[in-house]
This record gives C-alpha cells, structure tokens and sequence, in this order.
C-alpha cells in the first residue's frame, strides 16, 4: 500500500486554481520528485502534507489515516522537512539545531546528541569539527548537509524536500545530490521532493510527477518521461537533449570497466606485438590511490599534472561533461576511500546512452 495517497485534492486562491483535481500515489521507500513550471502547483501540493496548506476539495490519506485525523504539530514532527534556504535557528549551534525535534519529542539529551553525531556522519561532516559551530559559521553546502541531518533526527517515515538544493552553487549542488543518493540508498526514506531543475528530478527521483497548471500532466520514471513523452508540452519541457539527460541516471561505479594498474615504481608491460592492449596504465600509492599514468614498458611515476578522476557515485552526464571540459578520452572512478576501482572511456558512454535509448524501465542503475 502506498504510504501516501492523493484523492481529488483541488486548492482555489481566488479565481484560480491552485490545484485541480490532484489522485496520487507515493509508494514507501521511494522518492517522487513534483516538477514543472512556476504556479503549476507543486509546493502547494508538497506543503498539504504536513498541513500548512488545506484543500478546499478531495482527501488525503498518509499511512492508512486521513490526514484530518492527525494534530498539526505532531504531523509536522513526524516528518522531515528540508527546505532552499535551510531554516537552521541562527542563535543554537549545530548540535542543538539537529536535536530539536527528538528533545521535542522526549528524547534524552544523551541519546538525541549520539543521533546528531551519527547523522553529521552520514551527511559528510565530522561531528568534532562541526557539532559546536553556529550556522554563520558554516557554507552553503554545509548548512543544507546540517539542514538533512536535522530532518532526519526524529528518524521520520518521511521527508519533505522543497527546492532543497537551489540555493547553492551548481559545483555545491552536484556534490550534495551525490551526498543525498548515497543516503537515500543506506535509509530508504520515503521523499517527496520539490525541485525546479529537471536534471535533478532525474537524478534523485524514482519517480517523476509533471505539473502544469495545478494538473498532472504524466506521472512516469525518469526514463519513461524522457522516453516516451505524454504530449508536446512534456516534450518541450524535456527538452531536446534527452539522451544527455538520460546519462544523469546512470552512475560510474555501475558501469565502469577494470582499470588497468601497476604500483608506483613499477614498469607498465610492454605492448605485445600485434596485441591491442592498454594505452595507459594508472599509476597506484600503497593505499590503492591513482598518482600517475604510464604508457606500456614505462616505469610508473607521479604525474604532474592533476589525473581526470571522479567518485562512483557521479555520472556519466559528468564523465562526458569532464571528458569535453579537459580533452580526456579515459576517467578514473574511486571509492568513497580514493582507491581506484575502475575508469569508463569514451566508448563506454557511448554504448551506455545507446543502451538507456532502448530501454525506458526507469529503475536506477
């Protein structure tokens, strides 16, 4: 049974129609993301969740109860809530921003301090360094890491996402995705995620919902919506460069090819006559960690010059992206350790975007 369920749900303001007519499924575990033009509904349709927006028609049922059953403010405790410009209060430090709701709830301030240090943990941020800090002395990205964390304190069935991104810069904004899928994949929450960016709803999201004019205009999965399009105004909101955009689904680690490798001070082997074998090797530390390159019968040194190199977790949209930028035809790929696990070519992009044309199953690869 789904966790969430829409039913008839419309919103007037004024004249106007918010929302019309809204029937929604959010399935558990899964993150659906409400995408589509300015006034087309989709925060207001998120923000009826934890009760700051009433319908005017229609039912919402969240975990089997209608939502009218429930009290406002215990709603909004049980739900994470994560929004574009963070909300962290300015005046508590980061450790008792994240504790305020499970100390709301009863939760011992021991126990509720080990939560908070555990999910600095998990979104990238050394709780020594970060717990007593007040929020002006943190970034951008790091006040929107301390901003999840904070949401999933109280350990919530849900998260509520509205643009939670959007404040940051592109290079913050595609390192904090990264940071998120990796959560998503260890706690398999249940996110409704607001977002204006496509590539992002593509990236995150299991579930895409096209929003127009307080409609839905196809409900479908990432691939099946840059697929198969419902009408000419998805397809114009999808834009030309779908297959671009079907790259961003795809992560490095699930299709990256052995990386051929020798140890620092070693010498690469030589080519075999007639044999079309590596034209490079990956130059190793004793930790596994690639510094340097060396053709065939080199010896193995430091390079130089920084070596192309990406996470498992980014994609292949920004393999080709640093491929293009920096003239390389080869990428590393590394661990959440640095260590080289494999590296994706050219080719390998390729032979990937053709396979996402044929196949529009959606499910993350």
């Amino acid at each position: 049974m789904a966790l969430i369920e829409y039913r008839g749900i419309s919103k007037r303001y004024g004249d106007a129609w918010a929302l019309k007519n809204i029937d929604l499924d959010i399935e558990r575990g899964t993150l659906t993301a409400l995408i589509g033009p300015s006034g087309s509904g989709k925060t207001t349709c998120l923000r009826m969740l934890n009760r700051l927006v009433e319908p005017d028609e229609g039912s919402i049922r969240y975990d089997g109860r209608t939502l009218r059953s429930f009290k406002p403010e215990a709603l909004r405790r049980g739900m994470g809530y994560v929004i574009q410009n963070v909300g962290l209060f300015p005046h508590l430090t980061v450790l008792e921003n994240i504790c305020t709701v499970p100390r709301l709830l009863g939760t011992p301030k021991a126990r509720a301090a080990r939560r908070a240090d555990e999910l600095l943990a998990l979104v990238g941020l050394d709780p020594a360094l970060y717990r007593g800090r007040r929020p002006r002395e943190l970034s951008g990205g790091e006040a929107q890491r301390v901003g999840v964390a904070r949401a999933l304190a109280a350990d919530p069935p849900l998260l509520l996402m509205d643009e939670p991104f959007g404040a940051v810069d592109p290079l913050q904004r595609g390192r904090l995705q990264e940071a998120f899928l990796r959560i998503q994949r260890e706690i398999k929450k249940t996110v409704l995620l607001v977002t204006h960016d496509l590539d992002e709803a593509v990236r995150l999201a299991d579930t895409i919902v096209l929003m127009r004019a307080g409609t839905i205009v196809q409900r479908a999965s990432p691939a099946t919506l840059l697929a198969e399009p419902a009408d000419d105004f998805v397809r114009d909101f999808v834009g030309e460069d779908r297959s671009l955009k079907r790259l961003a689904r795809v992560s490095l680690g699930s299709v990256a090819a052995t990386a051929p490798a020798v140890a620092l001070g070693e010498t690469a082997p030589a080519a075999a006559e007639g044999c079309d074998g590596p034209a490079q090797y990956w130059v190793l530390d004793g930790a596994g960690k690639p510094i340097g390159r060396a053709r065939p019968g080199q010896r193995g040194t430091l390079s130089p010059t920084p070596l192309p190199l990406l996470s498992a977790g980014a994609s292949l949209k920004e393999a080709l992206a640093a491929m293009l930028e920096d003239g390389h035809s080869v990428i590393g790929v590394l661990d959440e350790s640095e260590r080289l696990i494999g590296e994706i070519a050219i080719g390998d992009i390729i032979s990937s975007s053709a396979d996402a044309v044929e196949s529009s199953s959606g499910g993350r690869q």
